[in-house]
């Protein structure tokens, strides 16, 4: 397992559009996504010591975010025919499990991961109301063991910036995580 950190923000970029099916049979692409204030695009999946990690934390953030006018979708473009347990039905079970308030979304053809430049699991891109990326870091300190819990909490402070003046931090530091698990070509 290969642990990767994730590129410095590209400031401005524009958010790709895609189209998705959710763990809740729906599909979602960028406009449905978006909140009034911005977006927050997870690439996160089920086997990931990173993400089980923080799985908590995430649902915490994105439900107090979503009050601030940020709307979020998790996308999985792991193959999971090399890792079962991060299949459609999985997905399901992990979404429940954790009640995600916003959409779990496969990306099957892992396309959308490509178009995005994801490298990891979790990789955070936040967005501004223009869909400009604002926000390509971590969420906490945590790593494979959760961070204490006063840990500063990163993403969300960024994403409340973006929410009030549509721009980022300056100063960001890169999410760690597992590698995206490519399909052999």
């Amino acid at each position: 397992m290969a642990s990767l950190e994730t590129p410095i923000c590209n400031f401005g970029w524009g958010a790709e559009n895609f189209n998705l099916l959710g763990v809740d049979g729906k599909h979602y692409d960028l406009e449905a996504a978006r909140g009034q204030n911005g977006l927050l695009i997870m690439f996160i999946c089920n086997h990931c010591p990173y993400v089980k990690a923080i799985l908590e934390r995430i649902v915490r953030d994105t439900t107090e975010l979503s009050q601030h006018g940020i709307n979020t979708i998790a996308i999985m473009s792991n193959d999971p025919s090399a890792y079962p347990e991060d299949s459609f039905d999985n997905m399901i079970l992990i979404a429940k499990k954790f009640n995600f308030s916003f959409p779990y979304v496969l990306d099957e053809s892992q396309q959308t991961a490509k178009n995005y430049g994801a490298v990891c699991t979790p990789d955070f891109f936040g967005f501004n109301n223009k869909l400009e990326l604002q926000y390509r870091g971590r969420l906490d300190a945590s790593r494979k063991e959760s961070a204490p819990t006063d840990a500063r909490r990163d993403l969300y402070e960024a994403m409340l910036m973006i929410s009030k003046t549509a721009k980022g931090p300056d100063s960001q530091i890169p999410s760690i995580g597992c590698s995206i698990k490519w399909r052999e070509e």
